[in-house]
């Protein structure tokens, strides 16, 4: 990072989903996790689905997200990929000289800090496999206790936040209760506002996946 006082670090956060609501409401958590000097810009995809719910959309994701990546008009000193699965991630890191991180992998490396077990409550159950696959790339396949999912359609539940906090809260308890987690991430960038409600409701640590990928890159683009 530039050594200058007076620079602001400019963070890009890359929505994957295309609703612009959903990526004014990253933003908004993100820039209120984010400390003096940095600035957060949202960016949003047009040819994903308004939320993505399924393993094959998270992977066609990924092109346009690295693509925005490569020719955003924000120049930023790092990006965070706001999607849990972090779709287009890696292509990113091999293609750009700058810190980049991804909420999924930040959430889950927070939960585990320590030698917590944790869990995951979310509620798209079409992207299991996605999910299982993180703790497996990170090498914390032996803390991680599983996913719980929240009853309920996810694009309905996420029309009605009492109900889809109610849900959530539900698959939060059974990672605790069932699985013995120690901590529960939110899995989702559109959920970042239950993951924020949600926190206060339980002893158990409540990680809540964009904060966590502030923090981390915030020490990146800091080092």
């Amino acid at each position: 990072m530039d050594q200058n006082p007076d620079r602001r670090a400019r963070i890009l956060l890359i929505n994957p989903n295309s609703l612009e609501a959903t990526t004014a409401m990253m933003v908004a958590i993100a820039k209120s996790a984010a400390v003096a000097g940095f600035d957060i810009v949202g960016a949003t995809a047009t040819r994903a689905p308004s939320m993505i719910v399924s393993a094959e959309a998270l992977e066609a994701a990924a092109a346009e997200v690295e693509e925005i990546a490569r020719t955003h008009r924000a120049s930023p000193d790092g990006i965070i990929v706001a999607a849990f699965g972090d779709p287009g991630l890696a292509g990113i890191r091999a293609a750009m000289k700058l810190p980049a991180v991804g909420i999924g992998e930040s959430s889950m490396l927070e939960a585990a800090a320590g030698g917590r077990r944790f869990g995951v409550a979310t509620t798209t159950p079409l992207l299991k496999s996605k999910i299982d696959a993180l703790p497996e790339a990170l090498g914390l396949r032996s803390r991680y206790t599983g996913t719980r999912f929240a009853e309920g359609d996810p694009q309905e539940l996420m029309r009605d936040p009492a109900q889809l906090r109610a849900a959530l809260a539900g698959a939060v308890e059974a990672c605790i209760a069932k699985d013995g987690a120690e901590a529960v991430i939110i899995g989702g960038g559109p959920l970042g506002e239950a993951a924020c409600e949600l926190q206060p409701m339980f002893t158990v640590p409540v990680v809540a996946p964009i904060p966590s990928a502030v923090r981390r890159i915030i020490r990146l683009v800091a080092a």
